[in-house]
């Protein structure tokens, strides 16, 4: 990602996402996705899968769906086992800083 589309900017912007203007709208919606799917007590609507379905196929959303829940999985997952990081996705320098998660 650091290469193409916005690149580090966006990894910088990444946490405020939804004040970010490095986002597109199908980048925007498809991180609110991720966030609902996510977050114990946000629940993904009729209303946020329509926008889902102004910028992505069926098709699409299946893939991105199933990426979500594969990293949701790994989380639980990987930890449990005592699974350390392979470190293959370093964030820049500068940006290994705690990240306040929503509640």
């Amino acid at each position: 990602m650091t290469e193409i589309d916005g690149g580090e900017g966006k990894l910088a912007d990444l946490e405020a996402w939804p004040e970010s203007r490095a986002f597109s709208a199908p980048e925007r919606v498809a991180l609110e996705y991720a966030e609902r799917m996510t977050y114990t007590g946000r629940k993904v609507d009729d209303a946020l899968f329509a926008r889902l379905k102004e910028h992505f196929s069926e098709p699409q959303i299946v893939e991105l769906t199933a990426a979500i829940a594969l990293e949701n999985f790994r989380s639980k997952f990987n930890p449990a086992l005592g699974v350390a990081s392979q470190g293959f996705c370093l964030l820049p320098s500068g940006a290994q800083r705690q990240v306040k998660m929503p509640r």
